[in-house]
């Protein structure tokens, strides 16, 4: 990959190895470079054992290597083999006076970028070659790092996650998280669709009575697309997912986030079903409060607006303060029921009484 990077460098200049026991081959070359030798540096090798000590030397990092397939210590197949297994990623250009075509096909299949015949070669032909397997080079290898980006954010993630094909529904990857998450092994994910985890259609879920569950209140304050999920032991989970339509080994795809929120889900229907008694007990304490509430507001108007006795006043003072302590004692009764009723639903809540 670095030496594929040189490309880029400021003076535009490309290390070319030339792996070629022929001088007047060699000489060939030069010339057919002659005309950009500005932006050429060439380095010689006349045997297998020369190149390989030249590769593994790493004192240059070569854009491109022209390899001829006849050297006096080692040819053919067995060259390209070993010249491509320690070429660093550098594309491998082989000059050959051989014209089978089978030959050419299977040195391609090992990981050549070009195949050029002696007999015809041309400058042109010789600099367009050498020009277009940088490129093509480069081109993969950005390709290739891209791949590992995502493998490593696909994989790395802390939230499961899985890739599935559009047409069967079948897993074709699935991530750390998703496998400790959902309790499968990976061969058991890709041997399994995404029918196999999910409960019912997607759709809205929720919880009942704590359980996950496929339709839910309306008034539902936790009102999203949720699917239900089933793990290996059994557990039914709320899970949101996200998707995105890929591209995967020729298929159409989807990547799917699939957040858990089960955990989230029986916090608001905690919290729902606190409110709900809350409500309830507000309106069976309402008319009791409201009971001494009207005689208080009675016994004021009477002692207000109309002329008493001493005794009358005396009557009307004793009956203000039995409904007075009446109220209070509603009041402390609707609180304690409030403080039980939050205990019960939160036991773990530091609350003064």
């Amino acid at each position: 990959m670095e030496s594929i990077k040189k490309l880029q460098d400021a003076d535009g200049t490309r290390s070319v190895l030339v792996i070629e026991d022929n001088p007047g081959d060699y000489a060939l070359v030069e010339d057919f470079l002659s005309e950009n030798k500005k932006e050429f540096i060439l380095q010689h090798a006349q045997t297998c054992k020369e190149a390989k000590a030249i590769l593994n030397g790493g004192e240059t990092l070569f854009d491109v290597i022209l390899l001829d397939l006849s050297l006096p210590d080692k040819t053919g197949i067995e060259l390209i083999s070993e010249i491509v297994a320690i070429s660093r990623a550098t594309p491998v250009i082989v000059l050959t006076g051989s014209e089978s075509v089978h030959f050419g096909v299977k040195s391609l299949s090992l990981g050549i970028a070009d195949y050029l015949l002696k007999d015809g070669l041309t400058p042109q032909m010789l600099y367009k070659s050498i020009l277009y397997s940088c490129e093509r080079k480069k081109a993969i290898l950005d390709l290739e790092e891209s791949e590992k980006r995502y493998s490593n954010l696909f994989h790395l993630s802390p939230e499961p996650m899985w890739v599935y094909t559009v047409d069967n529904l079948s897993f074709e990857d699935v991530n750390e998280a998703a496998i400790k998450h959902y309790g499968y092994s990976k061969e058991e994910f890709l041997s399994m669709s995404i029918g196999d985890i999910k409960v019912g259609a997607t759709g809205k879920a929720g919880l009942k009575n704590g359980v996950p569950c496929k339709e839910y209140a309306a008034d539902s304050a936790f009102d999203e697309n949720i699917t239900v999920h089933r793990k290996k032991n059994g557990e039914l989970i709320c899970v949101e997912e996200n998707s995105n339509v890929i591209g995967h080994k020729g298929k159409k795809a989807k990547i799917v986030f699939a957040n858990d929120v089960s955990e989230r889900l029986n916090y608001i229907a905690a919290i729902e079903a606190q409110n709900e008694k809350l409500r309830e007990i507000a309106w069976v304490q309402s008319h009791v409060v409201r009971a001494p509430l009207s005689r208080l507001m009675g016994l004021i108007d009477l002692f207000k607006n109309h002329q008493n006795t001493v005794e009358e006043g005396c009557l009307i003072a004793e009956y203000l303060l039995a409904s007075a302590h009446e109220l209070d004692s509603v009041i402390k009764d609707i609180t304690d029921k409030v403080y039980d009723k939050i205990k019960t639903a939160n036991p773990q809540l530091q609350i003064s009484a």
